[in-house]
């Protein structure tokens, strides 16, 4: 049987991030994909021009709609805007008992706008962190979520197993805002390990923590480990940025079906 996934994120009206980055990554990875819309943003590659909420009543009633009638094998949880949202997210995926939980942790576009709400922040970490099992920070966020300014790997390192203090899950700290290359720190189960990764010159990278995490999601809905799917997750990221597609005038999207263009 086909495996589903369900992500949880806001919607992207260029179509390079959020819902729609998640959806086309689901569905290259031949798994079956469900959503739950958190807020619709008026966006394209050059910024955030507005975004609209949804009701945390209504985001649990697609929550219910799905895990009712078409069970996801793994759930993937993107932009979530407010405080309110979050705790309606974590109540639901508990009563639900949602299995192979992926959290991005979106505070801040690719391109600089904040996506996350101050007091939004500190019920990610109460209530998202511990029921997660993989979460993928890039470097800011780590910032946000230790305490602590990173700026080599020894950082990173040190970052991870503070955050692994507030939550049972594995730790991924994408390193790409680092600079010379693309390595992220796995950090699982008290043990964290280097996946080595080229920098691609390429400045289109609109919805790469969206895409990644996704493709983690599908990795553990079929049944991967947490390191065996960061490192697919990982092979095909780098794959849709190598493409070179080149949309719009700032930060532009992946080409999330370059596999068909082989």
């Amino acid at each position: 049987m086909i495996k589903k996934v369900l992500t949880i994120a806001g919607s992207d009206s260029s179509g390079g991030a959020g819902i729609q980055a998640d959806i086309k990554t689901i569905t290259m990875h031949g798994m079956y994909a469900m959503s739950v819309i958190t807020a619709l943003t008026a966006q394209n590659t050059t910024g955030v021009y507005g975004v609209l909420e949804a009701d945390s009543g209504f985001v649990a009633n697609q929550l219910d709609c799905v895990f009712s009638d078409i069970r996801p094998d793994s759930v993937k949880i993107g932009m979530v805007s407010s405080a309110e949202i979050i705790r309606t997210i974590a109540r639901k995926l508990a009563e639900h008992k949602a299995e192979n939980i992926v959290l991005d942790t979106v505070m801040v576009s690719t391109s600089g706008c904040s996506l996350l709400s101050d007091d939004a922040v500190g019920a990610l970490i109460t209530e998202l962190l511990p029921i997660a099992d993989i979460i993928t920070p890039n470097i800011p966020e780590a910032e946000v979520l230790s305490g602590i300014k990173l700026s080599d790997r020894q950082g990173l390192e040190r970052a991870a197993r503070i955050i692994s203090g507030k939550t049972k899950a594995a730790i991924l700290i994408k390193g790409g805002h680092m600079g010379c290359d693309a390595s992220d720190y796995l950090y699982s189960c008290g043990a964290g390990e280097w996946i080595e990764g080229r920098k691609i010159n390429n400045p289109n990278t609109h919805g790469t923590g969206c895409t990644l995490s996704s493709a983690i999601a599908c990795g553990l809905a079929g049944g991967s480990s947490v390191s065996d799917s960061v490192r697919a997750a990982k092979d095909y990221l780098t794959g849709a940025i190598a493409a070179g597609l080149d949309l719009g005038t700032g930060s532009g999207p992946l080409l999330h079906n370059y596999i068909l263009k082989k």
